[in-house]
């Protein structure tokens, strides 16, 4: 038989799933911004240096952006989303109209955050209740980028992308070598990247010279007669009409690449100019398919409105 306890925590699952609902729609363009993010997605962009067991400490709920493994089954806000979520749930929720208390949940904490590791439920409820806080066994995982409660993966990925390049302009003293800012990337990692190109680039300049050149000077050699030119090839092929979402300078990346496997297919030396026709040919050809497939969609979506249209 059901007790007024059990009542109570159905209900409040009710309510907390609900609520979960209408954010859901409220949220129904910017379907990411409801998301918690995934320990392992973010651990891999931002690349801890190292883990330390920070022990026993008092979290804010808000700081809870994410999960390690059940992050699809509750929103940013922890609201469930499952329906397979309620017996365990309303099994949480009861201990709090029984004064029971619930031992610490584990946290993971990196760039300012935490991350659930064990006790999902326990700060899904907790939230539904309105507490602020809640007690946590903490390990803190070292990350030199701060992370705020409102990012998610992209914002998070464009934390990372801008603190590599803050760290390459100080290292390499790129603006003032070159004289512009033209080295954007729409992925992490493609600084170091930039740095192995120059570190190759110095090493053919240094066989033609009796002493070791400068760092600065293979920068600047790399950035007039390498990454400036094929910029422009693909800046005169367009190619970046087929690429909207990325950089000139991942294009570089991604032209330099196909560049040396045209060489080496057709073991004879191709100017950089053909090697551009090629790869925007390449790109095409590989987005035709695509373009056919959202071009059906979308006709059957123009064809279903009709219909209704129709009946109406």
């Amino acid at each position: 038989m059901k007790t007024l306890i059990d009542d109570a925590a159905e209900q409040d699952f009710y309510r907390a799933q609900t609520r979960a609902l209408l954010s859901r729609i409220a949220h129904i363009f910017s379907p990411a911004k409801e998301d918690l993010l995934p320990f392992d997605a973010a651990r891999q962009l931002l690349r801890p240096e190292g883990e330390v067991y920070a022990g026993l400490a008092t979290v804010p709920l808000e700081k809870i952006v994410g999960s390690e493994g059940r992050y699809r089954d509750f929103n940013r806000h922890f609201l469930p989303r499952k329906e397979h979520l309620r017996q365990r749930w309303v099994s949480v929720d009861k201990t709090h109209y029984q004064d029971i208390i619930l031992p610490p949940v584990r946290l993971y904490e990196m760039g300012g955050v935490y991350f659930v590791r064990d006790g999902n439920h326990r700060v899904s409820v907790a939230r539904s209740l309105g507490q602020m806080e809640i007690d946590a066994e903490v390990s803190s995982l070292q990350s030199k980028i701060a992370i705020s409660p409102d990012m998610g993966l992209d914002e998070l990925k464009r934390a990372v992308i801008d603190y590599e390049k803050r760290l390459f302009l100080e290292a390499t003293d790129y603006l003032t070598v070159v004289g512009a800012d033209d080295l954007d990337f729409s992925e992490p990692g493609r600084y170091d990247t930039i740095r192995e190109h120059v570190a190759v680039h110095k090493y053919y300049l240094n066989e033609h010279e009796s002493a070791e050149i400068e760092f600065s000077s293979a920068l600047y050699s790399w950035h007039e007669n390498v990454f400036a030119p094929i910029v422009l090839a693909i800046a005169e092929e367009n190619i970046l009409s087929l690429f909207p979402e990325r950089t000139s300078a991942d294009l570089y990346l991604y032209l330099v690449r196909h560049w040396d496997e045209l060489k080496h297919r057709s073991r004879k030396d191709v100017g950089i100019g053909d090697a551009a026709k090629d790869f925007k040919t390449q790109a095409a050809r590989d987005r035709a398919p695509l373009s056919s497939l959202l071009g059906a969609a979308l006709k059957k979506c123009r064809d279903f409105l009709n219909n209704l249209r129709i009946r109406w």
